[in-house]
């Protein structure tokens, strides 16, 4: 065997395994976010949350996803602000009995809020573990044509 026949075999070998490690990453990814993704939603369906019937959208629908979790979000705000005579916690005095009202309404946002970004950042993850699994098939391609390649010694 020749010098370059080895070295096309290293080579071969080596994109070979880095696409087999790609290939799981990706996978990993795509199952951590899809996991992810699915908790999130359990965990907001099973507090039996509804959207209120003042929202812009999606009013009455039962909260268990990104949208539903962000109209309730924003109609939580408008009661808070209506509460507060439009100002907001900072705003308010210390002595106001509104400002425990408020305080409430802005722990709640939080709450949807992290929601709506746990669900964006498992979209994320999932996606970019399909993006990882078809880099991986496609070096996993390309280390099967660099193994078919004719050596030195075939072709003379």
């Amino acid at each position: 065997m020749t010098d370059t026949a080895v070295k096309t075999r290293a080579v071969g070998s080596t994109v070979r395994l880095l696409s087999i490690l790609v290939i799981v990453a990706g996978v990993i990814m795509l199952i951590g976010g899809a996991a992810t993704w699915f908790t999130v939603q359990s965990q907001l369906a099973d507090e039996r949350i509804t959207v209120s019937d003042d929202a812009d959208w999606f009013a009455g629908e039962k909260i268990d996803g990104p949208l539903t979790a962000y109209a309730e979000a924003e109609v939580i705000e408008k009661h808070s602000l209506e509460a507060s005579g439009g100002k907001t916690y900072a705003e308010l005095d210390r002595e106001d009995p509104t400002r425990q009202t408020v305080m409430t309404g802005s722990f709640l946002r939080s709450s949807l809020f992290t929601s709506v970004v746990s669900f964006g950042i498992a979209a994320m993850v999932m996606g970019l573990g399909v993006v990882l699994a078809l880099i991986g098939y496609s070096l996993l391609s390309l280390s099967r044509r660099i193994d078919a390649l004719p050596t030195a010694s075939s072709t003379s």
